[in-house]
C-alpha cells in the first residue's frame, strides 16, 4: 500500500501525537503537556504520512515572527514534531514531509524556516544550519562570587506566584525580543510553555518557583524561575538550584537575579540550560572556570527565500559582495546573487552575471544569518570559500551581530 501524505485533520490529532510520542522513545506526556501542545498545534501547517490507518510520520510548523539582527520580526516556521516510525525508516518519509514542508513555507511567503534537532545531524541535507548555540552551566556557589554592577542593591526581590506574575513576565520578555537574533515574538498561549511544571520533570525538585525584580515604583524589570533540589550529605546540606529563566532589562535587575539565586538556604550549586553563548553571567562571575560551562548546538536556520532572508535583516557595516550560493534542496535559491547593504541600512539583494567574490552553501548562509557564527571561521573549516581577495573578512564583518542569537524555547 502507498503511503498517504496529507494535512493534519483536527480529529487525527491525538493518533498524530501517539505516534510521535512513541517517535522520540514512547513516554507519554503528562495530560497538562499534552492539553497545551493540542492547542499550540496548528493543524494546517501540520502534516502527517499515513500507511493505513496507521500514522508513521509526521512534522509541524508554529507561524513565528523572529527577532534577526537590526531588530525586524520577520516572519519565521519553527519546524516541530518531525518523527518517523521506527517500521518506516529509509523509505523517504523524512525526505517527502521535508519536501512537502519547505514547499509550503515558501508559498506562504515566510523567508525563514528554523529548528531545535533532537539530533543535529539530520537536518543539514535539508539546507539548515547551525545558527545559535546555547551554553549550559554548572556554578559551585561556594568558590564563585558576583561582581555586581553599580545600582544592585537597590533592586527589591518579591517572591511571587509564577501563574500571577506570568504577565509581567512576559512584559519584560517581549521588551527583549528586538535586541537578541533569534528570539521570537510569542504568540498567545506560548507563554504558558514558561509554567509547565510537571513532576518528572523536577527530578526530586520543588515546584517552580518564581522570584521578580521590581524597581522603586514597583515594577518588574526582571525573573527567574527555579526549582530547588534538596540534598544531604553527612557534612551537611547538598542542595542544588535548577534555574529555568532569568531574564532582565537592566544589569542591575539580572546581577540581582543571579544573586539571589547563588544564596539560596541549603544549596551550594546553581544550574542553568539554554542561556545565550555570551551571558553576562560569564562577566559577573569571579571565577569563570568553577562554573564547569557546556556549549551544544541550539538554533538552526534556513534560509526559504534568499534574497528575501538577507534583506531583512541589517548589517553591521557597508557591503557590496556577490554570493555563489548551492542549494541542492531548494533550488530556487541556487545561483549568485549580489548583496548590498548601505551605511543608512538599506539592503538589496537581487540576482546577478557578475563574477562571484564568495561560494558557500545554504547551510553556511543559515549558520551565519542571526550573527553569532562568522564566515571567517566557516572559511577555516572548508565550507565557505573566497574568490576574491579580501571579500571575505570584508562580508564576515558585515555578517556578524552584536550579540549572540538566543534559544527559543518549545519546539
Amino acid at each position: 500500500m502507498a503511503l498517504d501524505t496529507r494535512v493534519l485533520q483536527a480529529d487525527e490529532w491525538d493518533v498524530w501525537y501517539d505516534h510521535l510520542e512513541l517517535a522520540f522513545g514512547g513516554v507519554p506526556e503528562t495530560p497538562d503537556e499534552r492539553a497545551l501542545y493540542r492547542d499550540l498545534t496548528e493543524p494546517e501547517r501540520s502534516l502527517g504520512v499515513w500507511d493505513g490507518g496507521t500514522c508513521v510520520g509526521s512534522a509541524g510548523a508554529f507561524s513565528f515572527r523572529l527577532s534577526v539582527p537590526g531588530g525586524a520580526l520577520v516572519p519565521a516556521a519553527g519546524v516541530t514534531m518531525v518523527g518517523v516510525a521506527p517500521t518506516h525508516r529509509r523509505r523517504g518519509v523524512l525526505t517527502s514531509l521535508m519536501r512537502r514542508q519547505l514547499d509550503d513555507i515558501r508559498e506562504g511567503g515566510e523567508p525563514l524556516a528554523v529548528l531545535t534537532a533532537s539530533e543535529p545531524e539530520i537536518y543539514g541535507r535539508f539546507g539548515y544550519g547551525t545558527g545559535a548555540y546555547a551554553l549550559s552551566v554548572e556554578i559551585d556557589t561556594t568558590r564563585v562570587r558576583l561582581a555586581v554592577p553599580p545600582g544592585t542593591d537597590q533592586v527589591r526581590l518579591r517572591l511571587v506566584d509564577p501563574e500571577k506574575a506570568l504577565a509581567d513576565c512576559e512584559r519584560v520578555y517581549a521588551a527583549l525580543v528586538a535586541g537578541r537574533p533569534g528570539m521570537p515574538a510569542r504568540r498567545p498561549g506560548w507563554e504558558r510553555l514558561g509554567l509547565l511544571d510537571p513532576e518528572p520533570r523536577r527530578e526530586g525538585a520543588s515546584p517552580l518557583k518564581c522570584v521578580v525584580a521590581e524597581d522603586a515604583e514597583g515594577g518588574v524589570t526582571g525573573y527567574a524561575r527555579y526549582r530547588v533540589k534538596p540534598d544531604w550529605e553527612q557534612s551537611g546540606s547538598d542542595g542544588k538550584v535548577q534555574v529555568e529563566d532569568v531574564d532582565a532589562l537592566h544589569p542591575a535587575a539580572y546581577a540581582a537575579l543571579w544573586r539571589y539565586l547563588f544564596e539560596i538556604d541549603l544549596t551550594w550549586t546553581v544550574r542553568a540550560y539554554g542561556r545565550p553563548a555570551d551571558d553576562a553571567l560569564l562577566h559577573l562571575a569571579s571565577d569563570v572556570r568553577r562554573m564547569r560551562t557546556r556549549q551544544r548546538d541550539a538554533l538552526h536556520v534556513r534560509l526559504v527565500d534568499l534574497p528575501a532572508a538577507l534583506e531583512a535583516r541589517t548589517y553591521a557595516a557597508a557591503l557590496d559582495v556577490v554570493l555563489e550560493v548551492e542549494d541542492a534542496f531548494c533550488p530556487w535559491n541556487t545561483g549568485r546573487w549580489r548583496l548590498t547593504a548601505q551605511a543608512d541600512g538599506e539592503v538589496r539583494c537581487a540576482r546577478t552575471a557578475d563574477a562571484a567574490d564568495l561560494a558557500l552553501s545554504v547551510r553556511e548562509l543559515g549558520s551565519a544569518y542571526l550573527g553569532g557564527i562568522t564566515l571567517t571561521s566557516l572559511a577555516a573549516a572548508g565550507r565557505v570559500r573566497e574568490l576574491r581577495a579580501g571579500a571575505l573578512s570584508r562580508a564576515s564583518r558585515a555578517f556578524a551581530g552584536e550579540v549572540a542569537p538566543w534559544l527559543p524555547h518549545g519546539f
